[in-house]
């Protein structure tokens, strides 16, 4: 079978650096593939040779919709065909979040972040549990971000347990402030890359930013905020119920969790678990759930996942 492409630039994105895209593609289905200029030639199994059609074909949807194409996309949509679910790709198109300040488009790269980032912008409190690299922290914050710049709200509250905080604080150097930081570092990072140092120091400075640990939730109300509650399976389940019950007039929240990660005392129930029970049934609230097959990190990370799941279900865990 043989594709024709619009033109040369467009071959080049498509083939990859030195052909990468092309030789990610053969490692998955074993065809022939001839690329050149802006030509490209299938050879092999017509079912495999279908497949590997669709699979050009979604790549082609992903460079003219505007999108970058990089080995990550690739491999996911490898994914969904092996899957019989290529032609869900077009799903993930048009669908930016926001636009950092380097001027890249933040948008779900897999139909688990697309089902996510719908639930965000249809629901008051939302749920996003899944494994580590499933994006689930970083999309939160990018679309508070986007409501923030649309003024839907006029402040930012992000908040995570110190899990191992308790006594052994008391024992790091530095100003309560210089105790906590480190746990809190990963929600800096992630603004730090949607809005740029400049911007969000101004934003911390003014109070339309907050970052605290859950503790410094206690005994407020929040109103016209977007409220996000990170590695929520640390939390205690009173923990849980003290943060949802903060939010105000205006308010909304994002709680996000990973519930194979906790790291909580033996015998203490996990606040998001026991949330998962609890609030099931509540209208207003969606529970998104993220697994493997979303991981958007090194595609080790991935398999990493999957070896670990599958000795916690040999183990009844």
């Amino acid at each position: 079978m043989k594709l024709i492409i619009r033109d040369n630039s467009e071959a080049r994105a498509l083939f990859g650096l030195h052909d990468e895209h092309v030789k990610t593609i053969a490692a998955v289905f074993p065809v022939h593939i001839h690329c050149k200029d802006n030509e490209m030639l299938i050879v092999g199994d017509p079912q495999q040779v279908r497949q590997v059609e669709e699979v050009v074909r979604g790549m082609l949807e992903v460079l003219r919709s505007g999108g970058a194409l990089g080995k990550g996309d690739v491999t996911y949509l490898l994914r969904l065909v092996e899957a019989g679910q290529g032609l869900r790709m077009n799903e993930l198109l048009n669908g930016m979040v926001v636009q950092t300040f380097r001027g890249k488009q933040v948008k779900p790269k897999t139909l688990g972040q697309k089902r996510y980032v719908e639930a965000l912008r249809k629901h008051d409190i939302v749920f996003g549990i899944g494994p580590a690299g499933t994006g689930k922290t970083y999309l939160a914050m990018a679309h508070a971000v986007a409501a923030l710049k649309a003024r839907e709200v006029s402040r930012l509250v992000l908040t995570r347990p110190a899990v191992e905080a308790g006594e052994k604080l008391g024992f790091l150097p530095g100003d309560m402030q210089d105790k906590v930081d480190p746990y809190l570092r990963p929600l800096y990072d992630a603004l730090f890359d949607i809005l740029g140092m400049e911007t969000f120091s101004k934003h911390l400075e003014k109070g339309v930013i907050e970052v605290a640990p859950l503790a410094y939730m206690r005994g407020r109300t929040l109103d016209d905020a977007y409220v996000i509650l990170d590695e929520a399976q640390n939390t205690t389940p009173e923990q849980m119920k003290m943060f949802l019950t903060r939010l105000g007039f205006g308010s909304r929240a994002i709680v996000t969790g990973d519930v194979t990660q906790v790291d909580l005392p033996k015998g203490r129930t996990s606040g998001l678990e026991d949330a998962r029970s609890v609030l099931a049934d509540v209208l207003g609230i969606s529970f998104v759930y993220l697994d493997y097959q979303d991981v958007v990190r090194h595609s080790l990370v991935q398999k990493i996942i999957q070896a670990y799941g599958a000795i916690s279900q040999r183990d009844g865990g």
